[in-house]
């Protein structure tokens, strides 16, 4: 038996984020259309005692090291189907942002669920994987496909999507977090009375995906619950506004938020934007990398 495997998981962006109305069991229709880019955490599993789980990098501290941490449920979930005792250690070593919209607590998940697949050796399916990840949370499965995917359903079944170049992205970090359960509350309440649309991808933005088109992505990307993230923390309106003018050809809030992030023609531009929002004084920390990025990976 191997004794560690680490294994790198991306962040996400959802350049299209549709959004029916609440379902009877609380969740949400979506047409997500997930972009995996290039910010990464390391999943680190080693036989133990017992199972525990340590995170180190930036907001490590707001990382729950319990039971609760959708890691250690894909190692108990994987465990308690092959009869084996989820007795290791965890390590994630975060760099994808906390609580900022970007999947960094899917990603863990995905990552331990294929490390300690790897580590003891359960040689489960693709869809087998796929279905814990799906019983994990909806955006969990795209961590482990990554590239690009339109996840519909609540955004668990995935269709992968083709990608004809590399987008170039910048990222804002906001100076707190916002939870996903209380922006989809004011999704509700903002639309209470009111009917909301079946959700349905945009042809016109998986097009500019498949030819690789920045200026007709930026024209298509949407996200139904960016205004309700902007009701909750409405100074992001204040970080979008400064990624517009510094020549973002798109700014939008990224999933649930409160990252927001801005779609640029080409690495000069994204350095410049990247360099505008650092000097705004509108956001806590800033990043640039380029999509789409491979899933879940053993290194």
């Amino acid at each position: 038996m191997t004794q560690t495997v680490t294994v790198r998981v991306p962040a996400k962006v959802n350049v299209q984020l549709a959004v029916g109305g609440a379902r009877p069991d609380g969740f949400h229709d979506l047409a997500n259309v997930f972009l995996a880019v290039g910010l990464y955490d390391e999943v680190t599993v080693t036989p133990a005692d017992e199972l525990r789980i340590t995170c180190a990098g930036p907001d490590a501290a707001e990382v729950p090291l319990d039971r609760t941490n959708l890691a250690a449920r894909a190692a108990i979930e994987l465990g308690r189907r092959h009869g084996i005792d989820p007795a290791v250690h965890i390590h994630i070593a975060k760099d994808i942002p906390v609580a900022g919209g970007m999947a960094g607590g899917s990603a863990d998940g995905a990552g331990a669920l294929v490390a300690c697949d790897a580590l003891w050796g359960t040689d489960a399916s693709r869809d087998e994987l796929l279905g814990i990840c799906a019983d994990l949370g909806s955006d969990v499965p795209f961590s482990l496909v990554g590239g690009a995917a339109l996840g519909v359903g609540r955004g668990e079944q995935l269709r992968a999507l083709e990608v004809g170049g590399t987008f170039h992205w910048v990222f804002a970090m906001a100076a707190r977090g916002l939870s996903t359960p209380a922006v989809f509350r004011e999704f509700d309440r903002m639309n209470e009375g009111l009917r909301v649309p079946e959700p349905v991808a945009s042809q016109e933005l998986l097009d500019a995906l498949a030819k690789g088109d920045a200026g007709a992505l930026a024209r298509a990307v949407s996200n139904d619950l960016q205004p309700a993230a902007l009701s909750l923390f409405p100074e992001l309106a204040d970080t979008l506004a400064a990624g517009r003018a510094a020549g973002a050809l798109a700014a939008l809030v990224s999933g649930s938020g409160p990252t927001t992030a801005f779609l640029a023609a080409d690495a000069e531009s994204a350095g410049a934007v990247a360099e505008a929002l650092r000097a705004s004084g509108t956001c806590r920390s800033v990043r640039t990398t380029e999509s789409p990025a491979p899933g879940a990976t053993v290194l």
